[in-house]
């Protein structure tokens, strides 16, 4: 759902329970920065359900960022879930998080797992790479 389809009290797509304007909203409009390496996971998992291409290239670590990235218009996003978070804190340079992702493109389900890597740049944390875990 884009930004127009938003209503103001609707939940954080990133499934913390939370209203979007409390959770990742600030980080995806631009008013804060994510303060941890799982904050700034959860808010590009947002991006992806908002389908903010912008806010994903300006989240992703300068040497591994493509130019561009090609969202699939149909996918809809169904829910995260963290598995499991290495340093990465509001003191740390760098962290990591694990987490499966679910979204279901043309009536197909996708399940992505991945252990995502993450670094400050700026003092920013920004996505670096990931690996997927039993691939």
């Amino acid at each position: 759902m884009g930004k127009a389809g938003r209503r103001k009290g609707d939940a954080c797509a990133c499934g913390s329970g939370r209203n979007r304007a409390v959770c990742c909203g600030p980080y995806l409009d631009g008013a804060a920065a994510a303060p941890t390496a799982e904050a700034l996971m959860r808010s590009r998992y947002a991006a992806f359900a908002e389908g903010r291409e912008d806010y994903l290239l300006a989240t992703w670590a300068a040497a591994t960022r493509p130019e561009s990235l090609m969202l699939e218009p149909d996918q809809r996003w169904l829910g995260l879930a963290i598995r499991a978070t290495g340093a990465g804190g509001p003191e740390d340079q760098e962290g990591w998080v694990e987490f499966v992702a679910r979204s279901r493109v043309r009536g197909q389900g996708v399940r992505l797992h991945e252990r995502s890597r993450f670094h400050r740049e700026d003092g920013r944390w920004v996505y670096v790479d990931g690996e997927f875990p039993g691939a």
